[in-house]
């Protein structure tokens, strides 16, 4: 407990750089409310490729267990799909986010039951919204 005070203590010294504030950002919940990550977590949760496609690029990279792939949606989409089919998702939780406009990144644990998985998701925002540019699954 002593330790905690005095690394906040020490903390409140210093102006915090731009990763420090992203993770203290992602502590409020107005912060995590407002991300783009948000749903795109929830689908990963529900293991719904369909919903989930919705944010994919035109053009993405996935990379499911090492076995890369520059695809077409419908491509990524039916890779991300077979992946769930043998994989069922019971929960997943961002665990770091960082990035700036217009390029932002997470990494997330995805659960299947049996098996952890750390899921990177790098999200490029452009006129048009907000679209997944690559999606990296590595079982841990």
């Amino acid at each position: 407990m002593n330790r905690l005070v005095l690394i906040f203590g020490l903390l409140s010294l210093f102006p915090l750089s731009g990763a420090s504030q992203n993770l203290m950002h992602m502590t409020s919940d107005s912060a995590v409310e407002s991300s783009v990550f948000v749903p795109i977590a929830k689908y990963l949760q529900r293991g719904d490729a369909e919903c989930l496609a919705a944010w994919f690029a035109d053009n993405l990279q996935v990379n499911v267990m090492g076995s890369v792939s520059n695809c077409s949606r419908s491509q990524a989409r039916q890779i991300i799909r077979n992946f769930f089919t043998n994989y069922t998702p019971r929960n997943f939780e961002i665990v770091y986010k960082s990035g700036t406009y217009p390029m932002e990144y997470a990494v997330g644990n995805l659960d299947s039951g049996g098996n952890i998985f750390t899921v990177t998701i790098l999200v490029k925002t452009n006129d048009a919204g907000n679209y997944i540019e690559q999606l990296k699954i590595e079982k841990q």
